[in-house]
């Protein structure tokens, strides 16, 4: 009797999981480009034609990986959109998740090292209109809400670059407190029914 253990049985859910990640990791590190099936495959302990097989392509993985990204929001969380001042949470979550040190989200991370490829930008823009955009569409209502919308997704993304990424002294070195002080009554102003 052999006393070699027997080959390990694939669970499909947990490898098309573990590629997810994989990518998810790859493409926050160096984005679309930087990215390769083979460094996707061999971080999740496959092979680039099993990653192949689950998704199709690299670019319907890329797609696969920013709906992942926004299926548990941060900000936009379902605890934030139920509070009684929408504004004042939406502010405060966003002074915690760009405080300095902590790490940057994966998806911003994923979307901003993916911004030079058109293709990329392009499939990034989509998912963004179908969740965050949508999200605050709806909440934000009224007229203009899809360009108070988009100002709001704006605000997210600078001031993580700002803040957390480029470390900004003004931002970086500001007390929480102050931060949320300055932007309530900013993103109060941009919900606001017009």
């Amino acid at each position: 009797m052999s006393s070699a253990a027997a080959p390990r049985r694939r669970n499909a859910a947990d490898t098309r999981a573990a590629i997810l990640a994989s990518a998810r990791r790859a493409f926050a590190r160096a984005g679309y480009d930087g990215a390769g099936v083979r460094e996707i495959a061999a971080g999740a302990g496959v092979t680039a034609m099993l990653v192949n097989r689950y998704f199709g392509s690299k670019e319907n993985l890329f797609a696969e990986v920013c709906a992942d990204t926004m299926r548990k929001p941060v900000i936009l969380s379902p605890e934030n959109l139920a509070a009684a001042d929408f504004p004042a949470a939406f502010a405060k979550a966003l002074v915690q998740v760009t405080a300095p040190g902590e790490t940057p989200l994966d998806g911003f991370l994923v979307l901003l090292h993916s911004a030079s490829s058109p293709r990329a930008a392009e499939i990034g823009r989509e998912w963004i209109g179908r969740g965050h955009q949508t999200t605050l569409e709806q909440m934000i209502g009224g007229p203009l809400s899809r360009e108070r919308a988009a100002v709001a997704l704006a605000l997210v993304a600078g001031l993580q670059v700002m803040r957390q990424m480029m470390e900004m002294e003004a931002l970086a070195g500001a007390a929480p407190a102050d931060l949320e002080a300055i932007l309530i009554p900013l993103v109060r102003e941009l919900f606001k029914p017009a």
